[in-house]
């Protein structure tokens, strides 16, 4: 397989050599302008995307100018999927099935790796999730993609703002004996976990936790800023969606938003989806943090992908606006979850903070993958071919059709099993995403 496009770090404009699961070959390619429709390029398929062409099929013909070339960069990696296409992965419903049709349909967004993520729920719930999900990892093409489980909670703050969406009723300290049967069910899949240490026997978990290997992170907290200190200091390396999952109102200065900005050794997670972060706070959060101890994720909801309207849930009713942005129904500023996925943040970390290509892309490649300990993709030969192909839309566009959605009198009232799934326009336009050296999603002729 042979592929051409620019490099997300320097913009030039390269043939990709892919043979097996590896990248062979990187060359350099000079370019002419030209007609496009000559090259094969910007024809229209059924799916409504333009594709790139194979390098086969341009070989000899004079190549395009480099700008009207997708970007290229490794597969991009999320900590924090909660579900897709109306199914969670903390439900009584999951499937082995049903898992691995969440991890394909992940292919169309760029990821190559995620962490589906079981949120806090009853101990019976969340042990068949994570049973579910270890099994599903017996599928090959699921194993492929899912590079660990994310648990977030039970064991964070019951206090309402900070506990966000979960229910109070299942949020408790920390118990490592319970964690232990909960790893168990899980086959040792649980990679991150997500917990307040603002319990008495938070500190001591988290030192049992990191020293078997396990990323602890800190979200939905009440923590005084010496606790949080403390928990950093027992190994705590990550703050989940830091500036979520907070109480509306905090003392100016002591509370643990400043602590965790300020602690070096945590690794802010940042949901930069342009709803949950104002973008005067992410710029203010990428700065003071730094690129290097920043990573994207999405946090996508299990709604993420069904089309705008009103949805019942076992919590309380939700509307998807046409911007992808997911409320409380009947009004359209407290948040109900997330529905766009990591790429978008990867435009949002540009257009707010200022950052380029490069890095932003790092933020959700090199960053999510320092956090697991696994080796990052890379654009160079010999690395696995597990990439992404993309254009950008950095031009803001107002969207006015959220008003209009207010009013809408005939949204579905629950997700149908046969829902079209139907994400909003991006601007991280995912052409084709290659896992293992195939095409999963996306054409190239």
């Amino acid at each position: 397989m042979q592929l051409i496009a620019r490099r997300f770090d320097n913009g030039q404009l390269v043939r990709i050599t892919i043979e097996s699961r590896w990248i062979k070959q990187i060359n350099p390619v000079e370019c002419t302008k030209v007609n496009m429709q000559e090259n094969g390029f910007g024809q229209e398929k059924q799916t409504g995307h333009r594709h790139p062409p194979t390098a086969d099929a341009v070989s000899t013909r004079k190549l395009a100018a480099a700008d009207s070339w997708p970007w290229v960069a490794p597969g991009l990696v999320d900590l924090q999927v909660n579900g897709y296409g109306g199914q969670e992965f903390s439900s009584p419903d999951l499937t082995v099935e049903k898992v691995l049709g969440i991890a394909l349909a992940m292919d169309r967004f760029g990821l190559v790796r995620f962490c589906p993520t079981i949120t806090t729920n009853s101990r019976e719930v969340t042990e068949h999730a994570l049973q579910t999900i270890a099994q599903a990892c017996q599928v090959p093409e699921a194993a492929q993609r899912i590079a660990g489980i994310h648990l977030e909670g039970p064991y964070i703050s019951a206090q309402d703002g900070a506990r966000g969406a979960h229910p109070a009723a299942h949020c408790r300290p920390p118990n490592w004996q319970e964690f232990q049967q909960f790893q168990k069910a899980a086959k040792g899949r649980i990679r991150i976990l997500t917990l307040s240490p603002e319990y008495p026997e938070s500190q001591e978990f988290i030192r049992q936790a990191s020293a078997t290997g396990l990323v602890v992170a800190i979200g939905h907290t009440a923590a005084t800023p010496e606790q949080i200190h403390q928990a950093a200091e027992a190994g705590a390396r990550m703050s989940t969606h830091l500036g979520n999952g907070c109480h509306p109102v905090l003392p100016r200065h002591r509370n643990y938003l400043w602590a965790q900005l300020a602690d070096d050794r945590l690794t802010a997670g940042l949901i930069a989806d342009g709803f949950h972060l104002p973008p005067d706070v992410l710029k203010c959060l990428i700065r003071a943090k730094g690129p290097q101890r920043c990573v994207l994720v999405s946090d996508l909801s299990g709604m993420a992908g069904l089309p705008p309207g009103r949805y019942r849930t076992n919590l309380c009713e939700l509307e998807i606006l046409p911007s992808g942005k997911m409320v409380i129904a009947g009004q359209q500023e407290l948040l109900a979850g997330a529905t766009l996925p990591v790429g978008e943040g990867v435009v949002n970390a540009m257009r707010y903070a200022g950052l380029d290509l490069s890095e932003a892309i790092r933020l959700a490649t090199e960053a999510p993958c320092r956090i697991l300990g696994i080796e990052p993709h890379r654009l160079v030969p010999g690395s696995p071919a597990d990439l992404v192909l993309f254009d950008l839309e950095l031009e803001e566009k107002q969207n006015t059709q959220d008003v209009q959605n207010g009013q809408m009198k005939n949204s579905p009232s629950r997700p149908q099993e046969n829902t079209k799934t139907t994400p909003p326009l991006l601007q991280f336009h995912v052409r084709a995403t290659i896992l293992g050296g195939q095409r999963v999603f996306g054409n190239f002729s």
